[in-house]
């Protein structure tokens, strides 16, 4: 407990009525001229609080500075103490109002103990956040006022929320050194949670098998980067990975309930469901849309709803979201629901938000690539996010990916844990049928034609996610089976493959 003889008792209630209209800023000028004190007269009192308080935390300017200037010496192995301030302080106008090195002596003589250094810091710091807490309400106030504002009204709720959980969260993640023991521990829970889950990952499984054996699953914290050229079918495979994850508990009641955030600030959410829809029952989302539908078609489509509406995947179809209001939403639904995955179509729609400045779109794409591993990591979840490719692909002759055709490349592959790209040979061959020739005859034609449509039969059904980078694991390629009608991968499976029907 802090001592009475420094810090003075609250006031009573009866006298609260008694104040006058005027309220000045929480504070508490004594716990600051404590804490200063303490350190003053044993440097040690600096290592109780350099991890949650600031300069910026005291009320008093010159306190602010007094602490910066210990804070200076301290970490540069020097002493700090009303000698070695003297110089520092000798032409600083607001410390010679208090009598000058005086008064950095006056704080020594005043401390019977350094044991309540920590308690002071946290005082002065629960004033700090009492005043910012009143400089957003105050913000809130205005701006709501404001009716030619930029925001709306929603935005500003949210813009609130997210000022809100910042200060909430500002300081209470504590960094510092972790002992082996504990990291060891949690290696070894995950190696166990891998052990016992069946096909053994540490992450959260896609549903597609060649795919988490490269993988090993989604990885907690990571930032997984999904990219290809239009129609390659980016968000129709981060739509399947998407569903499987948040219905597995409906198929397996010994698995745990996985909560997925699905960004999509390209389609709408009814669009994105129509895709489910069409994988779940395989009739293509074409004939969803047109109404072609049988009576069993129908009926399968509402029998599929009625379960899949049990899933927790939750859609978010705001357009140019901004990482700010991401991480709002994100901490809502984690708070109310839990949170096992989220997913990002695509982040060069997303805005890196008002108070981030950027020269250039590179720099802008650094901003939102840093940011959604930043939220990866706070979340200790998965991110999936989408992004398009250059066209530089369509150069080449080798239409497969490298990590070099991302767009804004640098930041996107430095900052991301894994990079894969969904390529579809198929796709390249059907628009690039033989046309003959003037000076090619039928039979040289006719041949070359017979080699494009071996091609196509191979190529036919088969889509490939190349690992281009994959920071815990080896790269490769993983292969797969799509369904161009209903947006559906699955597990490919190769010709030698196939049992023979006697």
């Amino acid at each position: 407990m802090v001592s009475d003889e420094i810090i003075p008792n609250v006031t009573p209630l009866e006298t609260v009525s008694a104040a006058p209209e005027f309220r000045q800023p929480p504070h508490n000028i004594q716990a600051e001229q404590a804490l200063l004190g303490a350190i003053l007269m044993n440097n040690r009192a600096f290592e109780k609080v350099t991890d949650f308080l600031e300069a910026s935390h005291f009320f008093d300017p010159v306190h602010a500075r007094i602490y910066e200037a210990c804070a200076r010496l301290i970490e540069r192995g020097q002493i700090a103490n009303p000698v070695t301030l003297k110089n520092i302080f000798d032409q600083d106008e607001g410390l010679a109002q208090l009598n000058g090195a005086q008064y950095l002596t006056s704080l020594v003589r005043a401390v019977v103990t350094v044991v309540n250094a920590e308690d002071y810091g946290h005082l002065i710091r629960d004033c700090y956040l009492r005043r910012s807490l009143i400089d957003i309400g105050e913000t809130v106030v205005n701006d709501a006022y404001a009716h030619d504002a930029e925001d709306d009204a929603v935005q500003q709720i949210e813009i609130a929320e997210s000022k809100l959980f910042s200060l909430a969260e500002s300081g209470v993640a504590e960094g510092g050194f972790r002992p082996f023991a504990s990291a060891l521990a949690s290696s070894i829970e995950m190696a166990e949670a891998a052990f016992k889950r069946d096909g053994g990952l540490a992450g959260v499984s896609t549903g597609l098998t060649d795919l988490d054996r490269k993988l090993g699953g989604l990885h907690p914290s990571d930032l997984i980067v999904l990219a290809g050229r239009p129609a390659m079918g980016k968000t129709a495979l981060a739509t399947n990975i998407a569903f499987h994850v948040a219905t597995a508990a409906l198929d397996d009641p010994k698995l745990d309930k996985e909560v997925v955030a699905f960004f999509s600030l390209e389609m709408s959410a009814e669009q994105l469901a129509t895709r489910i829809l069409a994988e779940q029952t395989e009739i293509s989302s074409e004939k969803i849309r047109r109404g072609e539908l049988s009576n069993d078609d129908f009926h399968k489509l509402v029998r599929a709803s009625q379960r899949l509406e049990r899933a927790p995947l939750y859609i978010d179809d705001t357009p140019a979201i901004t990482i700010a209001q991401l991480r709002t939403r994100v901490r809502r639904l984690m708070r109310q629901q839990g949170l096992s995955l989220i997913v990002v179509d695509y982040l060069q729609l997303m805005r890196p938000g008002a108070g981030a400045r950027a020269d250039n779109r590179v720099q802008e794409i650094s901003v939102i690539t840093q940011s959604l591993k930043a939220v990866a990591k706070e979340f200790n979840v998965p991110v999936v996010a989408l992004s398009q490719l250059s066209r530089a692909v369509e150069q080449r002759e080798d239409k497969r990916p490298v990590l070099a055709d991302l767009r804004e490349s640098g930041s996107i592959e430095q900052d991301s844990d894994v990079v894969m790209f969904v390529f579809r040979e198929q796709y390249y061959l059907e628009k690039a049928e033989p046309v003959q020739r003037v000076d090619e005859s039928s039979e040289k034609f006719l041949d070359r034609h017979e080699k494009w449509v071996q091609m196509c039969e191979k190529a036919y059904g088969k889509a490939e996610v190349i690992i281009g980078k994959q920071r815990h694991g080896p790269t490769g390629t993983a292969v797969l089976h799509f369904e161009g009608a209903t947006t559906r991968f699955s597990n490919h499976v190769d010709e030698d493959h196939i049992p023979e029907v006697h």
